[in-house]
Parts: structure tokens; C-alpha cells; sequence
């Protein structure tokens, strides 16, 4: 799996689970779902993606293929 698509997978799992969260707990969550969206979408005009940082501190490479 590259980078990107470990992004892609990760922001659908939180919105999935955002989404369960709000409906089983509160709709509150629903703000974890609007912050994976705001920072999707910064990061298609900037290019700065903060779980990249992350995911290159944990040893990631870009070209990485699991």
C-alpha cells in the first residue's frame, strides 16, 4: 500500500467511524467527520497533509508497498 492510499484508507475509516459514533453515541462527532473533510480538502490545494508527518515519523516511505 503507498502513502497515499494508507490516507485514503485512514480518512474513510475515521469518517466511518465518526459517523457510528454520532449515531450510537452523540452528534457531536459529527466535528470529527467536518475536521477529516476541512483537512482533505487543505490538503488538496496545499499539499500538506499533517498524517503524512506522522506516518514518515513512524518509518513510512513514500514509495512504501505493503
Amino acid at each position: 500500500m503507498t502513502l497515499d492510499r494508507i490516507v485514503m484508507a485512514f480518512a474513510g475509516t475515521m469518517v466511518l467511524i465518526s459517523l457510528a459514533l454520532a449515531h450510537f453515541v452523540s452528534p457531536w462527532w459529527l466535528l470529527l467527520t467536518a475536521f477529516v473533510g476541512v483537512n482533505l480538502l487543505q490538503a488538496s490545494f496545499t499539499g500538506f497533509c499533517p498524517l503524512v508527518v506522522v506516518l514518515r515519523k513512524f518509518g513510512v516511505s513514500p514509495g512504501a508497498a505493503f
